[in-house]
Order: C-alpha cells, then sequence, then structure tokens
C-alpha cells in the first residue's frame, strides 16, 4: 500500500529573511489512494489489522527563491503478507552430525558383519572338535554375562535400572532366545555353515504365518509374494546339499522358529522400557544363561563334557581352549553390536544389513571351510538371499 504526506511551508522573500518571523502552516493531508490488488499482483485484500512497512523515505529540497518553494516528503509502504517467509537453513553443525551419524551406523554394520564372520569361524572349529553344542551354547551365554557384570562393576558400561517387571517381561524373550541358539548352534554341528545360513534366511516366511495365523496381522500382496523366492531358494537349497543332515535342517528351522518369537515378544514386552541396546541384551543374556544351562547338564552332562574336552585338546592342543574362548567372546560381541545398531537405525535398514550379514557369512565359511558347492546348489542360495531383500523391501 503506497502513499504520500506532502508538508507544505508558506512563502517569504528572500529580503525579510532575518527580520521577518518564520510562519508555517500547518501540514496538510491528503487522502491516501488505495491501490487495488490487481496492481501489487497480490493474492490478499488490504487489511488494516495488517502492519504496513516503510520501504523507502524520498525528500525534495526547496525551489530557488524566485520561485513558491515546496517540501515534499514521499513515503513508500507495502503492507504485511498473510504468513510469514518459511526459509530453510541448513547449518553447517547439523550437516556435520548428520555425515557423523552415517560415519557410525557405516562402523556399526562392519563391525557387526566382521564379528558374526569370526564368531562362525570359531565356532565351527569348535565343534568338529567338540561335538557338544549344549555346553558350548552356555559358554557363548557365560562369556557374554560375565564381560557385562565386569564392565558395569568398573563403571565401564552404565549399570541398567530395572525392576521386578522388567525381568517378567523379558522371560518369555529369554526362553525363545536360548531355543533358538541352542537350536543353531545343534544344526552347526552337523551341517555346513553355509547351509545353516541358507536355511536361515528363511526367517522372514516364519514371521509372515507366524503373525498372518497366530497374531491375525495383515500384509500387502507384494510381501506374500517376496515368500515366494524365500522358500523357493531354501528348497532348491536343501535338495541339492551334499552333505545334507535332518538334524542340521531341524535345527536351523526351529531357530527361525524360535527367533520370531522372541522378536514379537520384545516388540510386545518393551515399549515404554528405557533400557539401552547393550543392557538390553546383556539381560537378555543373564536370564537365557540360567534357563540353559540345567538344561545343558541334563542333555549332555560333565561326564560327556570331561572326556570330548580330554579328547579335543589331545588332538588339537593348546589352540583348541583359544578357539572356545573366541567363539564365546564373539558371540556376544556380535550380538551386542547389532543390538546397538538398532538403537541408531530402522528395522528396514536392519533387515537389509541382516541379509548382507548373512551373505558375508555364508561366502567367507565356504571359502575357509572349503564347503564343496555345487551350482545348483549357489542358485538356492542366491535366491533365497535375493527374496529376503525383496521382502525387506516389501515391508516398507
Amino acid at each position: 500500500m503506497i502513499s504520500s504526506v506532502r508538508h507544505a511551508v508558506s512563502p517569504f522573500p528572500s529580503s525579510g529573511f532575518l527580520t521577518q518571523r518564520r510562519s508555517l502552516a500547518k501540514p496538510r493531508f491528503w487522502p491516501l489512494p488505495i491501490i487495488r490488488n490487481e496492481q501489487l499482483n497480490l493474492n490478499h485484500s488490504v487489511s488494516p489489522q495488517k502492519p504496513i512497512y516503510i520501504s523507502s523515505v524520498e525528500t525534495f529540497s526547496p525551489l530557488p527563491a524566485a520561485k513558491i518553494q515546496k517540501r515534499e516528503v514521499v513515503c513508500n509502504a507495502y503492507e504485511a503478507a498473510d504468513r510469514p517467509l518459511e526459509i530453510n537453513i541448513e547449518l553447517p553443525d547439523e550437516q556435520a552430525a548428520e555425515a557423523a551419524q552415517r560415519i557410525k551406523i557405516g562402523l556399526y554394520f562392519a563391525t557387526w558383519w566382521a564379528l558374526n564372520v569370526v564368531f562362525n569361524i570359531y565356532n565351527k572349529k569348535v565343534l568338529n572338535a567338540f561335538p557338544y553344542p549344549w555346553l558350548t551354547s552356555t559358554l557363548s551365554l557365560a562369556a557374554g554375562s560375565l564381560m557385562m557384570m565386569i564392565s558395569w562393576a568398573t563403571r565401564v558400561a552404565e549399570t541398567p535400572k530395572v525392576d521386578l517387571e522388567f525381568w517378567k517381561m523379558l522371560l518369555p524373550v529369554a526362553v525363545a532366545h536360548t531355543i533358538g541358539h541352542v537350536a543353531a548352534t545343534v544344526s552347526m554341528s552337523k551341517v555346513a555353515v553355509s547351509f545353516t545360513h541358507i536355511i536361515k534366511s528363511g526367517e522372514p516366511a516364519f514371521s509372515v504365518l507366524v503373525s498372518r495365523f497366530l497374531l491375525g496381522d495383515t500384509f500387502p500382496l507384494t510381501v506374500y509374494l517376496s515368500l515366494l523366492p524365500i522358500i523357493g531358494g531354501c528348497s532348491l537349497a536343501a535338495l541339492t546339499e551334499l552333505n545334507f543332515n535332518m538334524i542340521g535342517f531341524m535345527g536351523a528351522m526351529i531357530s527361525n522358529l524360535a527367533f520370531v518369537f522372541r522378536n514379537i515378544f520384545s516388540k510386545k514386552g518393551m515399549k515404554g522400557k528405557s533400557v539401552s541396546g547393550m543392557n538390553y541384551y546383556a539381560c537378555l543374556s543373564m536370564l537365557s544363561l540360567l534357563i540353559l544351562t540345567p538344561f545343558a547338564i541334563a542333555v549332555e552332562g560333565h561326564q560327556m563334557w570331561a572326556a570330548g574336552w580330554q579328547k579335543a585338546v589331545s588332538q588339537i592342543g593348546p589352540n583348541f581352549v583359544r578357539w572356545v574362548v573366541a567363539q564365546s567372546v564373539f558371540y556376544h560381541l556380535y550380538n551386542q553390536v547389532s543390538y546397538m545398531s538398532l538403537d541408531q537405525i530402522s528395522p528396514l535398514t536392519f533387515s537389509i544389513g541382516n541379509t548382507m550379514k548373512r551373505i558375508s557369512v555364508i561366502v567367507s565359511s565356504i571359502i575357509i571351510f572349503h564347503t564343496p558347492v555345487q551350482p545348483i546348489n549357489a542358485l538356492g542360495a542366491a535366491i533365497a538371499i535375493l527374496g529376503t531383500f525383496l521382502y525387506s523391501q516389501a515391508k516398507q
């Protein structure tokens, strides 16, 4: 809205400037012209309730003395807009923080995969020399529990603040985790590491079926279609496995089912609990250790362990003890890092990372243990892993 204000001064001769009294007329104001919206190309009408902002002021000097002198001030103004301007400015600090977060997540993933590969290698070495998966599983949980208790005692890690209700919610999660852990170890004691992980890549199929028929959840058609290559690839890999073993196959299948229930119980029971991923897994390991220990003693027993341990040490030497320690420590570390990474990323990103982890484990185990693989068997594994990736994309 543009307006003009004119300030008029009465004329007087230049010779009487010092003798005559200066006489000023009252300022005269002209009506402010209203400029229509069409002229200003505005999308809103002029409102008296909106503030007016001065944009420029121009002052004109008096004319020569011979002429009538006028003093004029022109004031241009504009009306405030309906809403403030939206300006998005990315500060350098925010950009640096985002880049640092990406680097942090990348380090989590790389560490997770590397630790998992190392664990599977040492775990298979131990099971080849000492075929007692129940004790091996128990030692893995015991090592992790001991490491976390030392971390809490030395203030390296913050001690979690948990109550009795927390342990009640954690109990079904720990039961499912114990079953899945033992079943996977039993599977790897009977078949190749690569075959166990090929079958375990079918876990999404169990997740969808359990959620659909037991919990009543529904999924898009694309999710169901993504299960076809998973089931087909796992079936093809199982039928063409050179060293197929039914106990090893069933162990991997039971592990899939158990871990699906572990995830379901964990989501339902841990809502609203402010426990970090690292401490959550530490508490889970301790409770699973209490559950597993009596069953391990009942199934295998200390006499079998003593005889098997003596035989393994006599055949391999001190390296066997190092293998046991390594597989126990790396089992806890890779799981701990996976739970810590889940605190930083979405479930979808975590699922994709888990798929890539299985690829790294399968490829590395085939290379290190010289596992014979037929082309049709490799094709089945590739189809199953591709289906897992498609499943993670379909659930987005």
